[in-house]
């Protein structure tokens, strides 16, 4: 108690200190402060360059003075600003508002802005502040955003003293602990959000006493137990977000007391029970999402109360029971997800009618009887997914004519009967799903023209006849039509599918040659044509497709000999010849060296391995001399390439480590660059590292551009503060760094270190970071940007042994050169750590990081997630303007259920995809799979390289991926 009085004693009197000391301030020493802050940061772009002798300081940029002529408002945010906050800044003695927001600037927070009496918005979100939080006082704040940055620690316990506050805003930091129920003494309150930490604990049942309370956003946490049945109390509550939590029990019935409430998300806990029937009682609910919990019971018929309802959001339950007909009359209704629970009976007939529907997903469940005809009445249906029910029935009239449709989904029920013609001619469909159907019919005399369509599946169905010759879709990227009644020749016109990856035919009834045409698909990745009655020989042109993967022509009737030059598809990995006619030797190179035996079978083909199965072929004897003659040769020619490899590398890396005097001390330096090698000396180092050649400055140090004494060779010095206390096996690990060559990967050139520091020699590429340059680039550009980048993460996940983790992947590490390429900056493992624990801009955090702080392959991939949707949105994480969505990842969540694309796509861009939109849906469905919270649930690079130059039908060839919906 002693040591607390001390400490409240002297904290007295620093405040009285600085209250006499502020308001007997003069204006000169107002600018002196105001200087001293300017003399203590970096401003790169020179937006403080007004702040002089010279310039009344009531005109500086960012500076606003009361009627008295005294700083009252500071405001410089997104100005790239950086370093440390000094104390001294809030001493100014009338200030008011201080918005230092989304910049760079780093260290702790001042312990000062408790004692700025005067003070009343303080706003320093997304920059890179540390250490903890500033303790409460009897401090004047009525707003006060911290959000996105790396503070850590506790919620201080004196909390509640910000008395006066109306927005508080913590989250996107590293707080851990419990929320202090002191919290509540703040009665004031409107904004409460701190989402995005790693507290823990229960909710405080005290939050009931703040009446003023607004907004709520508490998710992204490990909060645990019950919701307070006390939250109830808030009756002016507009926003309730407690998602991605450990909550159990049931929904607390008090929640419908909340009569002003208008969004209110519950998803992703462990909630169970049954929807309090007084959730109905929330008429001004917008949204209402509880999926991803345990809940169950019945939807009930109450549901007809929320007459202002847009979106319904009650997928991955345990939901039993009818779909309530109340459903079909909310006049407001956009989006209808109930999938993935055990709802039963059918579909209510007049859904749709009074709606405005654009999403309806209904699939996995139980669902029986036919599509009501009324769905598409708004005539903005955009993507209806109802597959894996038991629905029957023809497909109705009224979709065929539904033209707004882009994503349908049907497979998996006992729709029967015939496709109608204008069902084949909807213009905007991209991926269209059918299939494991009793559908029946021709659809050969039918004129197809879906010019939008990617993927097409037909399969398991009863389609007969004729294949057709067009499916009046140049962009098509996946045809199956297997397990069908299709008979007569495969089209020749399949090899003017220039996009095509996979087509599947098995298990039909064609026959005929296979024609040569289909060597034209220079992307197809799988072909399978198994169980047919294809007859004539294997196309040696096949061996021309550069990405085949697959291929399977088992159970058919094809002779002759297989391709040699087959074995020699470096990217084949499956075939299937099994069961035909074909004869002569099996190729021994490629995917034919381990074959499977089962593979082959049913051939007249021999082999040489054991692994085919097959039969040796007979060969030529040889005679003896000959054998020793070769074995001669080829030894002779190992031992010269040999030698020569050893000369060429010592030469080309030039890597070995060499001790260089200098007046300063002897240094030691390592290059992995032949000419880096001969052109770099030590004296350019150092001569490099001036103010003047200043390029940025981090957290770790100061990086140079350099170049040598002939000017032919740029180079980037990088400074490594503390160089004496990193571990000798540090620079030892170098080396694999240094091996690293790709297009899109900054090349690190060589190092050196003496006693006193060290420095990282990289190469230069001059450009510009992708966050200065991405407003002003176009949409053909930012896509060379997305693949050039994931190509790079490929190579570096899956091409080096060991894969290498790029840690910090934000827009600040790319560079973008002067024919838009990316350059990807690594950072070895120390340089972006602190205590071996990674520490990176929290908007770009990936979820699990902010339990253990080390970053992984799916870290990286979830920042390249968050990169695909700021260049299709314009939008940064580290913007605040996602408003009741809470973070740029939600937000994306919801723009990828909503078919107003415009109301999401960067305006600098949106003319230029207007004509592809469905392009931009499946990049964002790319997107929310890269970021979503489970790591495990993530793509790997390769994957995601394969799908986006998929979507982008980029001139690489590979295979798309196709994810199932991420809501």
């Amino acid at each position: 108690m002693a040591k607390r009085g001390a400490q409240t004693c002297g904290l007295f009197i620093i405040s009285m200190f600085f209250f006499f000391f502020s308001f007997g301030m003069s204006a000169r020493e107002e600018i002196e402060l105001l200087l001293s802050f300017k003399a203590s940061i970096n401003d790169p772009l020179g937006f403080l360059s007004n702040w002089n002798s010279s310039v009344d300081f009531c005109n500086w940029y960012g500076i606003l003075c009361t009627n008295s002529s005294h700083v009252s408002s500071i405001d410089l945010s997104g100005k790239n600003i950086s370093g440390e906050i000094s104390p001294v800044f809030f001493g100014l003695p009338y200030i008011e508002t201080v918005n230092l927001s989304n910049n760079a600037l780093s260290g702790g927070i001042p312990g000062n802005i408790s004692l700025c009496y005067s003070l009343r918005y303080l706003n320093l979100s997304n920059n890179n502040l540390t250490g903890s939080m500033p303790r409460g006082s009897a401090s004047g704040l009525e707003a006060l955003d911290l959000s996105n940055n790396v503070i850590s620690g506790e919620i201080p316990a004196d909390m509640g003293l910000f008395s006066r506050l109306k927005v508080l805003d913590l989250g996107g930091n590293f707080l851990v602990g419990k929320i202090p129920n002191s919290i509540a003494n703040i009665t004031s309150l409107e904004f409460l959000t701190l989402a995005s930490n790693q507290l823990v604990g229960e909710i405080p049942r005290e939050l009931g006493r703040m009446k003023s309370l607004k907004w709520i956003y508490l998710g992204y946490n490990n909060l645990s137990g019950g919701i307070p049945k006390e939250i109830g109390e808030l009756t002016s509550l507009n926003h309730l977000d407690l998602v991605y939590n450990n909550l159990t029990g049931e929904i607390p019935s008090s929640l419908g007391n909340l009569s002003d409430l208008h969004f209110l998300f519950l998803y992703q806990n462990k909630l169970s029970g049954s929807i309090p029937p007084s959730i109905f009682d929330l008429k001004k609910l917008i949204s209402l999402d509880l999926s991803d919990n345990s809940l169950s019971g019945e939807i009930p018929e109450l549901v007809i109360q929320l007459q202002n309802l847009e979106i319904l959001h009650l997928f991955a339950n345990d939901f039993t029971g009818k779909i309530p007909r109340a459903l079909a009359s909310l006049p407001r209704l956009q989006i209808l997800q109930l999938w993935s629970n055990k709802l039963s009976g059918e579909i209510p007939k007049n859904l749709g009618k009074q709606n405005n529907l654009t999403v309806l997903d209904l699939s996995t469940n139980n669902l029986s009887g036919e599509i009501p005809e009324s769905l598409c009445n708004s005539g903005r249906l955009f993507k209806l997914i109802l597959f894996s029910n038991s629905l029957e029935g023809e497909v109705p009239k009224s979709l065929s004519d539904c033209r707004s449709l882009r994503r349908v989904r049907l497979q998996s029920n006992h729709f029967s009967g015939e496709l109608s013609s204008e069902f084949m001619k909807l213009p905007l469909v991209y991926f269209l799903d059918i299939s494991d159907n009793n559908l029946t019919g021709k659809i050969s005399d039918r004129r197809w023209d879906m010019p939008s369509l990617q993927m097409l599946s037909l399969a398991r169905n009863r389609f007969f006849g004729n294949l057709p010759q067009s499916f009046g879709a140049s962009k098509l990227e996946n045809l199956d039509l297997s397990e069908n009644q299709f008979s007569g020749a495969v089209p020749s016109s399949f090899g003017n599918l220039s996009e095509l990856m996979q087509l599947k035919l098995s298990e039909n009834m064609l026959s005929g040659d296979i024609p040569e045409e289909l060597s034209s698909c220079k992307k197809l990745v799988s072909l399978n044509l198994s169980h047919n009655q294809l007859s004539g020989h294997i196309p040696a042109s096949f061996s021309d497709m550069p990405v085949l993967g697959q291929l399977d022509l088992s159970q058919n009737q094809l002779s002759g000999k297989i391709p040699p030059n087959l074995g020699r598809v470096e990217s084949l990995v499956q075939v299937n010849l099994s069961n035909n006619h074909l004869h002569g030797s099996l190729p021994s190179t490629g995917a034919f060296l381990a074959i499977n035996s089962s593979s082959v079978s049913g051939n007249n083909l021999c082999g040489g391995d054991t692994t085919s199965g097959l039969p040796p072929c007979k060969r030529l004897k040889t005679p003896v001399w000959w054998f020793f003659v070769t074995c001669l040769l080829v030894v002779l020619v190992v031992l010269a390439l040999a030698a020569f490899a050893v000369v060429f590398i010592r030469r080309r890396d030039g890597s070995e480590l060499k001790r260089v005097e200098h007046e300063d001390g002897m240094w030691e330096m390592q290059f992995f660059d032949s000419k880096a090698s001969k052109s770099i000396t030590i004296k350019g180092i150092l001569s490099s590292t001036t103010e003047n050649n200043v390029i940025s400055r981090g957290r770790k140090g100061i990086s140079y551009k350099g170049k040598t004494k002939n000017g032919e060779m740029q180079f980037v010095v990088k400074e490594i503060n503390d160089s004496n206390s990193i571990p000798s096996s540090f620079w030892t690990e170098f080396a694999q760094f240094g091996k690293l060559r790709h297009s899109n990967v900054v090349k690190l050139i060589g190092l050196c270190r003496s006693q006193k520091c060290g420095y990282l020699i990289s190469e230069y590429i001059e450009g510009k970071n992708l966050s200065e340059v991405l407003r002003s680039l176009s949409w053909e550009r930012r896509q060379k940007i997305a693949i050039g980048i994931s190509k790079a993460l490929r190579f570096l996940h899956c091409n080096c042994s060991p894969s290498m983790v790029v840690g910090n992947m934000s827009p600040q590490k790319i560079i973008i050169d002067g024919k838009d390429e990316p350059h990807l900056r690594l950072s070895p493992p120390l340089m972006v750590c602190t205590d071996f624990k990674c520490i990176i801009s929290s908007a770009y955090f990936a979820p699990e990081t902010r339990e253990t702080k080390d970053t992984t392959e799916k870290s990286d991939i979830y920042g390249f997630g968050l990169i695909l949707i700021e260049l299709m949105t314009g939008k940064s994480p580290t913007d605040a303007e996602f408003g009741v969505h809470g973070s740029i990842v939600e937000w994306g969540r919801y723009c990828y259920s909503d078919c107003h694309l415009d109301m999401w796509i960067d305006p600098i861009i949106r003319a230029q995809v207007s004509s592809n939109q469905n392009q931009m849906v499946e990049i964002m469905n790319l997107a929310l799979h890269c970021t979503a919270t489970d790591p495990t649930a993530r793509p790997c690079a390769s994957d995601v390289l394969k799908t986006l130059e998929s979507v982008l039908r980029s001139s690489s060839c590979v295979s798309g991926l196709k994810f199932s919906s991420p809501i």
